[in-house]
Order: structure tokens, then sequence, then C-alpha cells
């Protein structure tokens, strides 16, 4: 895809939401920072920045990016009390760590995931989990997961006693679930 204002290859693709309206921008990279800094900072040292039409036809309109960006670092600091992925591995890698992490970072995930799906509630059938040994909800594998980041960070300062009961406390719940593993 080519910039919107010249012919280069367009490497930025913007979507701004702004009074309902959806409006996206293609854009070389020159473009997209006289762009990105143009909506900074507006020519009379006012915090928003003045409109204006482009030429390629698509309207400069304010973006709060330094607002934006702080708020960006700050989240991605965010991190999961269970399995310890902050929302920049998230958002990097694409994947969360365990099922907490959609307790812990709803409101991030939310849009996005109304977004992606439409909706944010499942509707269709579901795999029985019973049929695998494993429980119905999440809490019990939560559980398993703290027990497990527990017993590393024992290890970790050396109490091999607490470490001892995280893994036997492991062993039992993993037991209760698959069965006792073959002799």
């Amino acid at each position: 895809m080519k910039c919107q204002k010249c012919d280069k290859q367009a490497v930025f693709h913007i979507t701004e939401l702004e009074a309902g309206e959806v409006r996206e921008l293609h854009l070389c990279e020159d473009h997209a920072r006289a762009y990105l800094n143009q909506a900074e900072t507006a020519p009379d040292g006012e915090s928003e920045p003045q409109e204006s039409t482009s030429a390629g036809g698509a309207l400069m309109g304010p973006l709060g990016v330094g607002q934006t960006a702080d708020e960006l670092a700050a989240l991605d600091q965010k991190a999961c009390d269970m399995c310890g992925i902050t929302f920049f591995e998230f958002r990097n890698q694409g994947r969360l760590g365990c099922p907490h992490d959609y307790v812990h970072f709803e409101k991030e995930l939310e849009p996005l995931i109304a977004n992606i799906h439409g909706a944010t509630t499942h509707t269709g059938r579901r795999p029985s989990r019973a049929a695998a040994g494993l429980p119905e909800g999440t809490d019990e594998l939560t559980g398993l997961i703290g027990l497990r980041r527990s017993m590393k960070e024992a290890i970790g300062c050396e109490d091999y006693e607490k470490a001892k009961e995280d893994r036997d406390a492991i062993r039992a719940l993993e037991d209760r679930w698959l069965g006792p593993p073959p002799a």
C-alpha cells in the first residue's frame, strides 16, 4: 500500500476514532513523523493541534500522542499477580500467560475482544473440561499457576521447606484431576 501523501511504501497505518467516525491513514515514515509531530504541538503553542486538511485529502485531527504514550508506558508496566506477564509482553507476544490475565487486564482486553469478535460474551458450545479430568472453572487452574510460581520463588530464595509444600500441593491437585501417576 502506498502513502496517502506520496508514492513511497506506507509503513504506518493509523486508525483514529473521532465522534463515532473511523478515519484510516496510511503514511510513509516521513509523513507519519510529520503527522505525529503536528498532532503533538499546535502552532500557537497550545496543547491541542490545529486541524487542517492534507494534500492526500485526509483530515489531520487532534491526537493526544504524548498523553497516550504516557498512559501506554504505565500500562506496559502492569503485571499479572499469578504468572508475572506484563501488558508489554502480551502486546509483543500476542498471548496471555494464564487464565487470571483475563481478569487482571479486563479493562484493557474488553475493547480488543469486542473489536475482534464483535461481542464480549461467549455464545455457542463449550467443550467439557470434566471429560478431560480438569475442573470446570479457572480458579483452580489459576491457583495451580500461583503455586508453581510460588515454588520457583521459594527455590530462588533457598526456602526449600516452602518449595516442598508447594510441590506437594501441586501434585495433590494434579492427582485429583488426572489420577495418580502410573507406578
